[in-house]
């Protein structure tokens, strides 16, 4: 993320008012407001294999938001953009501009988001009463880490790996690993560099 500076600080409504006649999407914090950049393939990829394997097993209870959709962590803010989120509460059904009570959601993993994702945004994730799961899914290794909230509050964490099927306790599915990643393709660190083209090709 990068902070826009030009900008005077923001009320939310006046968050909400500017973001939608601009082209990129932006979190908002606190009266600032900060530039979400791109993806790679692969985090597209992964992203749309598991709001598909959601969407369809929920669609009559809970609805699956994409990346194009803000969850806000009070009613004024901060406003984030979770790669997935799933939300079975009837007030978030005709929210028109931010989820308020999700009980499940997705970040899939890149280099520049993968601390912010495990660290201050995961603290962000915590305050929502009604988050129960929090899950971390690899984009450039087959891994995928679950955070599940006890009755008590704490929160325990789940490895999981190529193979195996992830029970998600907060939406009553199970989804394996493999479905994650079906179609996708990760480059191994050693063969990277197989993917740019070399000098010596046209010789």
């Amino acid at each position: 993320m990068q902070a826009t500076h030009e900008l005077p600080r923001l009320t939310p409504q006046e968050y909400f008012e500017w973001e939608a006649q601009q082209d990129l999407r932006y979190e908002y914090f606190d009266g600032q407001v900060f530039a979400m950049t791109g993806g790679s393939l692969p985090h597209a990829d992964i992203a749309l294999n598991v709001a598909s394997a959601l969407r369809q097993p929920l669609l009559l209870r809970c609805k699956v938001r994409n990346s194009d959709a803000k969850v806000g962590i009070t009613e004024k803010g901060p406003f984030v953009y979770p790669d997935v989120s799933v939300t079975c509460d009837d007030r978030d059904r005709t929210a028109q501009q931010f989820s308020r009570y999700p009980c499940l959601i997705i970040e899939v993993l890149s280099p520049s988001t993968e601390a912010y994702d495990r660290g201050g945004k995961f603290a962000l994730y915590r305050r929502l009463d009604s988050l129960l799961e929090y899950v971390l899914v690899g984009s450039e290794t087959k891994s995928v880490d679950l955070f599940r909230r006890s009755k008590s509050g704490e929160w325990t964490f789940i490895p999981y790996t190529e193979g195996d099927d992830i029970e998600l306790m907060s939406v009553g599915l199970t989804i394996s690993v493999n479905l994650i990643y079906e179609d996708v393709l990760i480059l191994q660190p050693e063969n990277s560099a197989n993917a740019l083209p070399n000098d010596n090709d046209s010789e």
